[in-house]
Order: structure tokens, then C-alpha cells, then sequence
């Protein structure tokens, strides 16, 4: 069953993309799919898995699809077109040699500018990255109906102005591209922290976002802000393994083994930084990877430059200012400068609608709180943060901080 369930994974989204592209309906693509997978899981237990269970796949779901669509008079006209799309020939090889992934066609689509762009990583997740609609809601920081209604709206609207799916043209190109990449990045921000379930990380997500990355890259190599993702996903993807301990749970930044992170992937992380920053003024993932690269480079967690990353957060809040990042270089500088420093510039943040439903952001307060030996309103927002993870190492990482609190208020009043 292991072995069915890793051909899933790797499957699902190649097959929802080809047929998307070949029927140019996301709602019968994602229904013709789950039929061939449930069909799989009846048979491959019996049979075995085929030999090539991606071709078994898109034969079932085409077959299902061409009969789905007989019975429905309404698509009797649309129907000799699709069969012809259906039956067309293997993708032509690009210029070096190398299929193009059907994958990133659909990732352009999802990203047309069409779509409104609060629809447009939202239906992608969900589609191409399999994600749940509250995972997606999860990553996006809104509840579950809202993200439904998102992703319901996006497809109709793909369907009502027939979006093409394709890869855009060299002068479309800009327009489209930073939708895509946000996209890609969404999908390995599931992956490096699982917004819900058992486990801290989804390593499939994560490196299915670096793998998505490196055929964008290869596509685009003279985009340096691709280059940027690229680099930015490597240099935290490399600390996977010690983001863990045996029993699952959280490893802080500062507690973690060194020597387990991926020195051949910060390396390349780290190459591939210098060239997102080449070439004049700096996108937001440049940035971001820069940062990432400080941290990998650091010989331990005490000689982290504090105050090179501080600069870094500095230029990303005035190219790509957001909530989060207002955040994240309020953490640095209570590294900086100290607890209280870092505590008054996340009070400022404390009107932030987004930043109320972010556990990460109730969990840094209660932190220098904590610090600041301040425990009182350090227990408010630990119990906070604990209502807000999603994921249940993180929950139980915030429950071990609250008991800690919790005991030196006794502690205190002994």
C-alpha cells in the first residue's frame, strides 16, 4: 500500500494538469481523477501496480472523462474537439531536449490575471498540490468558507472566459510571473510547516515546490527573482533534518545539530543567492534568501549576524511590505537589541487582522514576554498561540512553553 500511495502523490497532480490542459475543465479533470485513483485502489491491490501506473491512470481518467462527457448532451458539441485533444500526440521535446511539465501549463493558468489574485495561489494549492480547502484556507491565513468560495469562483471564471492553459508568451511574461512564484512558495511554506496533522513538515510538499522551482529555473534562467525562490527554498529545505527530534517534535533554530543540515544544498543555495543578487536592485526572494544564507552560514546560533539580517529585513519591509515580515525582523531585532526592543515593535503589529488568527505571532510575543519575566500576560499568549497551531508538534512544542511558564509563576509565588 506504501508503494500505491507514493505513485499517488507522485501522480496526482501530473495527471490533474494533462487533463486540465486537454479537456479545459478543472472540474471534470479533478473529478475523473479522483474516480481513476479510486478505481486504482480497487484493483492495484489485486493486480499489483502496472508497470507504468501514470499511463494506467490517465487512460482510466481519460476514458472516464470521454464517457462522462456522452452522457451530457450539453458538451455532445464539445465533445469531437475534446476527442481530438485526447488523442493528440506525446508533447514535443523542448529546445534541450526535455518535456515540457504539463504542471507548470496549469500553474500559469491558475496565475492568469483574470483571476483575482487573492484566487489565484488559492486554486492552485488545491489543485495542483492536493491540498485540503482548510489547509489552503490555513495557508492563507482565512477561514474554510471563505476559501471554498475562492476556489469555486476561480474555476468558474476559467472556465467562463476559457483561460487557456499554457505557459505565457515572452511579453506576458512579467505580469504572470511573480503569481507563480508566489504559488510555489506557498506550496513549500505547507511543506517546511504543516499547517495541520502529525507531523511538523510535509517533505513531499516541500520537495515537490524545489522540484517545480528547478524546471521554472531551467525554463527562466535569466529570471533573477526564480533564481531567488529557488535559493530561498534550498537554504531552509537543507535544516529538514534537524527540524526534529526522534519523537517528531520541534527543534528550535537554536537548538538544532548543525552538522545535520544539507552542506551540499546550502552550497548551492548559497551560489545561486549571489546570483538572484547580481544584475541591480534586489526582489523580495533575493532578499529573503539572502537572510536564509546567514543563518545557513553561521558557524552556530550565537554568531549569527543580527544585525546584517536586521539590514536584510530592513530593504525586504520597503520592497514587500507585509504583516509577516514586520514580524520576522521584529524577532531579529529582539536578537538585536534585546527582548523589549523586539516585544514594542510586535505591539505595534497587535492591530494586524491577519497577525491575530498567526499562531507564530502570539507565539513570539509570549516568548519575550517570557523573557521579560513578564509571565502573566507570558501565559495569555502562549494559551493563545496553542489555540491558533495548526500542526501537532507545534502544539505540543507551544504546551511545553506554557507549562514552563506555568511553573516559574509558581515558582515565583512560593
Amino acid at each position: 500500500m506504501d508503494q500505491v500511495e507514493e505513485v499517488f502523490r507522485e501522480e496526482r497532480g501530473r495527471l490533474l494538469a494533462a487533463l486540465a490542459r486537454r479537456f479545459g475543465d478543472l472540474d471534470l479533470a479533478e473529478e475523473v481523477t479522483s474516480e481513476a485513483i479510486e478505481a486504482a485502489l480497487v484493483r492495484w491491490p489485486v493486480d499489483g501496480v502496472p508497470p507504468n501506473p501514470g499511463g494506467w491512470l490517465m487512460t482510466t481518467a481519460r476514458r472516464k472523462a470521454v464517457d462522462r462527457l456522452r452522457r451530457d448532451q450539453v458538451y455532445a458539441a464539445k465533445l469531437a474537439v475534446l476527442q481530438v485533444e485526447a488523442d493528440r500526440a506525446d508533447p514535443v521535446p523542448s529546445a534541450d531536449g526535455a518535456l515540457a511539465d504539463e504542471r507548470l501549463e496549469l500553474f500559469f493558468t491558475c496565475a492568469h490575471p483574470a483571476l483575482a489574485a487573492e484566487d489565484r495561489g488559492a486554486l492552485t494549492l488545491r489543485c495542483l498540490a492536493g491540498l485540503s480547502t482548510p489547509e489552503v484556507a490555513r495557508a492563507f491565513l482565512v477561514p474554510t468558507a471563505t476559501m471554498a468560495k475562492r476556489i469555486v469562483r476561480a474555476k468558474t471564471k476559467i472556465r467562463g472566459a476559457r483561460i487557456p492553459f499554457r505557459v505565457p508568451g515572452p511579453d506576458e511574461l512579467p505580469e504572470r510571473l511573480p503569481g507563480v512564484l508566489q504559488v510555489i512558495y506557498s506550496v513549500f511554506t505547507e511543506g517546511y510547516a504543516a499547517s495541520s496533522g502529525p507531523y511538523l513538515q510535509r517533505l513531499d510538499l516541500a520537495e515537490e515546490a524545489i522540484r517545480l522551482a528547478r524546471i521554472l529555473h531551467r525554463l527562466l534562467p535569466a529570471e533573477r527573482e526564480v533564481t531567488g525562490l529557488l535559493a530561498l527554498m534550498l537554504l531552509v529545505h537543507a535544516r529538514r533534518d534537524a527540524r526534529s527530534n526522534p519523537a517528531g517534535g520541534l527543534v528550535l533554530l537554536e537548538d538544532q545539530d548543525r552538522s545535520r543540515w544539507d552542506r551540499e544544498m546550502i552550497a548551492e543555495g548559497s551560489e545561486l543567492v549571489v546570483a538572484a543578487l547580481t544584475g541591480g536592485p534586489a526582489g523580495p526572494y533575493a532578499v529573503q534568501a539572502a537572510i536564509a544564507a546567514l543563518h545557513d552560514e553561521a558557524r552556530d546560533f550565537a554568531s549569527t549576524d543580527w544585525s546584517q539580517i536586521v539590514a536584510l529585513y530592513d530593504v525586504l519591509i520597503a520592497i514587500d511590505p507585509s504583516p509577516v515580515v514586520a514580524l520576522n525582523r521584529a524577532a531579529a531585532v529582539a536578537m538585536r537589541d534585546g527582548a523589549e526592543a523586539g516585544l514594542a515593535l510586535l505591539d505595534e503589529l497587535s492591530d494586524e487582522p491577519r497577525l491575530r488568527i498567526y499562531h507564530p505571532y502570539a507565539l513570539a510575543r509570549a516568548d519575550l514576554l517570557h523573557r521579560l519575566n513578564r509571565l502573566p500576560e507570558a501565559t495569555t499568549a502562549y494559551k493563545q498561540a496553542f489555540e491558533l497551531a495548526g500542526s501537532e508538534p507545534e502544539r505540543a512544542h507551544v504546551r511545553d512553553r506554557l507549562d514552563d511558564c506555568r511553573r516559574a509563576v509558581q515558582d515565583s509565588s512560593a
